[in-house]
């Protein structure tokens, strides 16, 4: 079995398993990169020594975060082909991600968010922010509000004119829930 068709293989339980869209678009470009680099070769000619030889080329120009999500995709990749005995044994069993070093977590000044509130061109714009900020939360997150934040949202939610039961909508008609991409 090449490359290309455990990657078919792999994408279609991944996708079972209810993997995102996103995540399933990022791992279609890790293995992309992989056979660009190996060439569409058959899965039991890939060893440790080769795959370290891959790593090492990529490890030059990634940071070791982007190194490390590469490195779980191939082992994430050849756990699969093995589990599933397209192969004997795992080339990536012992694969291990660089060390990471301590970030600090970057945070905003009480000016630029005054900054980014004046900047809110509509209520949906204001609610979000103040959840966003106030929650710390991620788009797809649900966590704790302040009492600000539940006036805004109240006041974006009057607004509103559509029958749409997610809680923010897009800006577009028609109306839909709104989600990662539609924010850029």
């Amino acid at each position: 079995m090449i490359l290309s068709e455990l990657w078919r293989h792999y994408e279609a339980d991944k996708r079972i398993q209810g993997f995102s869209p996103n995540t399933l678009k990022a791992y279609a470009l890790q293995l992309r990169m992989l056979v660009t680099d190996l060439g569409d070769i058959d899965i039991s000619e890939v060893t440790m020594n080769l795959l370290k030889e891959y790593l090492a080329k990529q490890s030059d120009r990634l940071k070791p975060s982007s190194l490390g999500h590469r490195i779980r995709f191939v082992r994430s990749l050849f756990r699969f082909a093995y589990e599933e005995t397209y192969i004997s044994t795992n080339p990536s069993l012992k694969l291990r991600e660089p060390k990471m070093d301590k970030r600090i977590p970057k945070f905003l000044m009480e000016e630029d968010v005054i900054h980014l509130k004046i900047s809110c061109q509509t209520l949906r714009e204001r609610a979000l922010l103040e959840f966003l900020y106030s929650t710390g939360c991620r788009i797809g997150e649900v966590d704790y509000f302040t009492t600000e934040c539940k006036v805004w949202l109240k006041k974006y939610l009057a607004s509103r004119e559509d029958s749409c039961k997610a809680l923010f909508v897009t800006d577009t008609i028609p109306v839909k829930r709104m989600a990662i991409p539609t924010l850029r």
